[in-house]
């Protein structure tokens, strides 16, 4: 109906009209390069500081952005997270870009604004969170939904409308760069915590992104952007799992991965982007290109004959939003069209998506305001100390042979991690991502040291002992002189940090080996030599190989980019003051660290008398140790028999006899003995931390769908059988306490994307 207020003309911008009424009369009234700039983002800056993106340098031409508004902007790239910008200053900046364009166009659209926020936003001043290998150490999701929430409400009060995370890409080779970037190496941990980040995130307003779908973590010997090489079983049941989560918890945005799968990059795939995500998995929101993935069709790829070819490659696979900036989707895709190569339809199947988000998101609203918020602080205290508790739950106890905690030792501290800021921090973090690029420029805000940190519980002395690469043999004497008269030596190893060869761990800095990077295992072999125990601190962005010290080592401390407040986390794990609760999200190499793998193996990629290699890792995904370890009392099901269509319960009792808190991990693993195709010896399906006061007895009771055993059987579909299967519940997926046997019982079913994926945990209190 059309009242005196909304006539025909004004319809598209009534909120009370239904949004897809609205979206099909705006489009109506466009032309078709106002329907093309809808397509695109813009990237104001791209040529200042250093490269944060894969071949940034080739597109650094300058973009007049006066001219741009006239015809609409779909998105703006990064504009706080381009260069250090003070948060007030940028938010204002904003707002005026904002009214450029709703002032410059005949329909006054806003941009959607995005940002990277994979270790909270990438902004100056902006509180640097843990690592998402963090998040997996801590088995809390719940607690990475409270920090996904902090984060968009930080990102609203700027402006910003999308946030680039999270990373949902499982890790199957810790040769990667990019293994810092990942949640870990199980799809069900992956997928657990990472929908939970995007519960968070949506909660707040902000469109959260997956990334990178799919494929892009299993490249070939660790190496980024290499081919992929997966066959569709491997995909179905490691690598989407974690997507089908996190769609289910509100996604509204996906971001394509570079790679080519079996010779086909998914940019250019509607297998993948189109039947897939949107006919099998329902989804209806909008697929962004991970940054020049676009172009790269023809760049890298060798798919396509240039800028026309990919953009109509990459429409037609479904990819709705061209990022960072316009390359492909604006004058060539233009053209395209025009020249019947492309069908104008699929520009219109994309731009519907574009808009329907604007719509819901408010910017097609005659009311829009793209003033910030007042009082602009992105490190405040309530933030602060969520970053410094997901830190504490986050770090990992490997070994202890009893001098943990420290208690009124004399300390020696080593290391090229035990005095830089930047050791506590991802490559996606502001100050390493961007601020690197600034020198100039503080680092905008308080990151203490884990040398700060243990000055203040000890007496300390202090020797670098060499770089993270590189150092001289006087440096190594020094830190062994050091170590010589303490009583204790605390030697803080890891890695630096970077994009694209700045640093031993980041996009772009993959590995050969597993070596420590540089000197750094030299080093700690010299330490020790000199008879002082020496506590290993990890700081680092993957696992690294300690077979050969492990032994003499008197304790071993891991944290993963910890973040801003890692390092007070890491000295009250040393001190005592924090009982340590993080589990490995990643399992550690044994030795010949050659042979990367993960725990998700079946029988013949275990150890075996096939092979002279043994992959059997030192320490395996699930492992940490507590200074107050819980008693594991029983582990009980309540039937022997599981309907292929119901749900069975599992009991595990703990006790604490200590005299402090503690917490334990309850993980759950299915075996399959019998099935069609290979199966991982154990494989994650559910896993809950349990908080016991000292004294306490408590009962977790885990509800089991049947659809948590499914996998794809040889037809290619997901299935549940019937047969005989076991619940391996345990500390770790090798430390087992309990295997309980059961039956799977009635008739195999298929199972698709509405399956059940998580199950639910009761606790007595």
């Amino acid at each position: 109906m059309t009242t005196e207020a909304t006539t025909p003309a004004e319809r598209w911008r009534d909120p009370r009209v239904p949004v897809a009424e609205r979206v099909r009369d705006l489009m109506a009234r466009m032309t078709p390069r106002e329907k093309v700039a809808q397509l695109y983002g813009v990237w104001v800056g791209i040529d200042s500081g250093g490269e944060v993106a894969p071949h940034q340098h080739d597109f650094v031409a300058q973009l007049d952005f006066d001219e741009l508004p006239q015809h609409g902007i779909g998105q703006l790239t990064r504009v706080f997270g381009t260069r250090p910008i003070a948060p007030e200053v940028g938010a204002h900046s904003l707002a005026r870009t904002q009214r450029q364009i709703i002032e410059g166009g005949r329909f006054g659209i806003p941009a959607v604004v995005h940002e990277e926020c994979l270790t909270g936003l990438a902004a100056w001043q902006a509180t640097v969170y843990p690592s998402p290998l963090c998040w997996g150490a801590s088995f809390e999701p719940d607690l990475v939904r409270r920090m996904a929430f902090h984060i968009g409400r930080s990102m609203s009060a700027l402006g910003v409308h999308q946030g680039l995370a999270p990373v949902l890409d499982v890790t199957r080779d810790l040769r990667w760069g990019r293994v810092e970037e990942t949640i870990g190496e199980d799809p069900h941990l992956v997928g657990t915590v990472g929908a939970a980040f995007v519960a968070g995130l949506e909660s707040a307003g902000i469109v959260a992104t997956l990334k990178h779908f799919a494929g892009h973590s299993a490249s070939r010997a660790g190496r980024n952007l290499a081919p992929v090489s997966i066959g569709p079983r491997e995909m179905a049941d490691v690598i989407l799992p974690p997507f089908e989560m996190a769609l289910r918890a509100g996604a509204r945005s996906v971001m394509n991965s570079y790679s080519g799968v079996d010779g086909v990059p998914v940019a250019a795939d509607p297998t993948v982007l189109t039947d897939l995500l949107r006919g099998e998995y329902g989804f209806t929101g909008t697929v962004v290109a991970d940054y020049f993935a676009v172009p790269f069709l023809h760049m890298l790829h060798g798919v396509a004959t240039g800028r026309e070819d990919s953009a109509g490659q990459a429409l037609i696979a479904g990819i709705d939003v061209e990022l960072p900036t316009v390359d492909c989707y604006g004058d060539p895709l233009l053209a395209a069209v025009e020249s019947g190569s492309v069908d104008g339809a699929l520009v219109d199947r994309a731009l519907e998506r574009v808009l329907r988000q604007k719509c819901e998101l408010g910017l097609l609203d005659p009311g829009y305001s793209p003033d910030p918020a007042a009082n602009l602080d992105l490190d405040d205290e309530e933030s602060r100390a969520l970053a410094g508790e997901l830190a504490e739950r986050s770090i990992v106890l490997l070994h202890n042979d009893g001098v943990l905690p420290l208690t009124g030792r004399r300390v020696a501290v080593v290391g090229p991690r035990a005095n830089d800021p930047g050791a506590l921090m991802g490559c996606y973090s502001f100050p390493l991502h961007v601020g690197v690029h600034h020198p100039d420029v503080p680092m905008g805000i308080d990151v203490p040291t884990v040398l700060d940190r243990l000055r203040g519980d000890h007496d300390v002395t202090y020797a670098l002992g060499c770089p993270v690469l590189g150092g001289t043999d006087e440096e190594i004497s020094e830190a062994v002189e050091t170590a010589r008269h303490a009583e204790v030596c605390v030697a803080v190893l890891g890695d630096q940090a970077g994009l694209f060869g700045g640093g031993t761990s980041g996009e772009g800095c993959d590995a050969a080996d597993l070596q420590l990077p540089g000197r750094q295992e030299e080093l700690l072999e010299a330490l020790l030599a000199t008879g002082t125990p020496v506590v290993l601190v990890l700081l680092s962005g993957r696992p690294y190989e300690l077979s050969r010290q492990i032994d003499r080592l008197a304790a071993a401390v891991c944290g993963f980019y910890p973040g801003e407040e890692g390092a007070a986390a890491v000295a009250g794990v040393l001190s005592g003051r924090i009982n340590p609760s993080g589990r490995l999200p990643v399992s550690f190499p044994g030795a010949g660290a050659s042979q990367p793998s993960t725990y998700l193996t079946a029988a013949l990629g275990a150890r075996s008398e096939v092979s002279t290699v043994d992959p059997t890792p030192l320490f395996p995904f699930g492992h940490g140790l507590s200074y107050a370890p819980a008693t594991w009392v029983r582990v009980t099901a309540d039937t022997q028999e599981w309907p292929t269509g119901g749900t069975c319960r599992v009991a595990t009792t703990l006790h604490n006899d200590t005299d402090r808190g503690t917490s334990e991990v309850v993980q759950i693993y299915l075996h399959d003995p019998v099935a069609e195709v290979a199966r991982p010896v154990r494989q994650l399906i559910g896993a809950v931390k349990v908080e016991l006061e000292p004294g306490q007895t408590r009962t977790v009771t885990t509800v089991l769908h049947a659809d948590l055993t499914a996998y794809t059987g040889r037809a290619g579909h997901r299935q549940v059988d019937p047969g005989e299967v076991e619940l391996h519940v345990g500390r770790s997926s090798a430390d087992i306490h309990t295997a309980v046997r059961l039956t799977m019982t009635g008739p195999r079913r298929e199972v698709g994307f509405d399956r059940v994926l998580t199950p639910e945990f009761e606790i007595d209190c």
